[in-house]
């Protein structure tokens, strides 16, 4: 059977800075496509050492500005030996940064400023790799997909991803989420069959990278309603991908919505009811009640969530066909309101 071929500019993945669009991509590309090479992780080693480097140096920055004080003095002397250290010039992992890194993450100061986090910029990735450090700092360490998936890099203009599902060629579009970004790309979409829209979950109680007086979760609110209300975009599916689920019910525990979003009246600590809550404001910026909304509760670093929210795909031919955009990819599995958003 031949290719079905869409347009480069078929698809596109939007949202804020961080809310895992990248990572989604990935998983497309473990799922779906040639999937990385032992060579192509090779690749990813120095960007895992930078990150690492970048989390733990926001920490130390954090310290002083949040006066929290180092359990062990010599911590403090090792921070200021780490903080030399420009993350973006990083290329190996060596002593004595190794040791120090380690000594400083399980100081008991760090770990309340790890508690703090929301109180500054911290990578969501920061503890995945600080709490495996005698892996990554092994001279034979090879990056594991699920090393790949956690690497943060922002992305910047517009990047293409092809992909060959089930003899289907289609193109993913992934744009830099930053708002330094959005002007290279909110042109771009005249013709796009379906938009992807995620949104972090776990943001509603953080602060910009840009302003740190304006909430995440109110900013891709802002973003999002202007997407869906675009004249581009009106015969364009949407598919609202509510991601970093693992990272709310984590957050929820200490972290009150209500304290966010006082219109929030259901219980505390309930992450079922928050991440519902949240899918309801989101619906709600739809200004055509003949849209539908299709809507996911994902992880973006679990390939096996992704694969589940994606087990229909021999329905993608006879969709796109028809017209339907992405909806084939997310499977027939939905139950759907007039005004509101079809559920998977």
């Amino acid at each position: 059977m031949g290719a079905f071929t869409l347009d480069p500019d078929q698809i596109s993945t939007s949202g804020t800075g961080e809310s895992g669009k990248s990572t989604f991509i990935k998983q497309m590309r473990i799922i779906h496509g040639a999937g990385y090479t032992e060579e192509d992780r090779r690749t990813f080693t120095k960007l895992v050492y930078q990150n690492i480097f970048m989390a733990i140096n926001s920490m130390i920055r954090a310290m002083d500005t949040l006066r929290i004080p180092y359990a062990d003095p010599e911590n403090k002397t090792k921070a200021s030996e780490v903080r030399l250290v420009d993350h973006e010039t990083v290329t190996t992992f060596e002593e004595p940064h190794i040791t120090f890194i380690q000594s400083i993450w399980k100081d008991l100061g760090i770990q309340e400023c790890y508690d703090r986090r929301r109180e500054y910029q911290l990578t969501d990735s920061a503890k995945y790799y600080l709490s495996d450090l005698k892996r990554i700092s092994d001279q034979n360490y090879l990056p594991t997909e699920q090393d790949v998936l956690r690497v943060r890099v922002p992305t910047t203009g517009i990047i293409e991803y092809p992909f060959d599902l089930d003899s289907i060629i289609f193109r993913m579009v992934d744009v830099g989420g930053q708002r330094s970004e959005r002007r290279k790309w909110i042109h771009c979409f005249e013709n796009v069959t379906s938009i992807m829209f995620l949104v972090a979950l776990s943001e509603y109680d953080q602060v910009l990278v840009e302003s740190d007086s304006e909430n995440r979760m109110e900013e891709s609110k802002a973003l999002f309603r202007t997407i869906i209300t675009y004249p581009w975009f009106q015969n364009s599916s949407v598919i609202l991908f509510l991601n970093k689920k693992d990272l709310l019910e984590e957050k929820i525990l200490h972290s009150h919505l209500v304290d966010y979003f006082p219109s929030y009246d259901g219980p505390p600590r309930d992450a079922t009811a928050a991440r519902e809550f949240i899918l309801k404001m989101f619906v709600e910026l739809n200004p055509d009640s003949d849209k539908i909304i299709y809507s996911h509760f994902t992880c973006a670093t679990d390939t096996e969530n992704i694969r589940n929210k994606q087990k229909n795909l021999r329905f993608v031919e006879e969709t796109f066909k028809k017209g339907k955009g992405l909806e084939g990819l997310i499977g027939k599995d939905a139950r759907a309101e007039k005004d509101g958003a079809k559920k998977l």
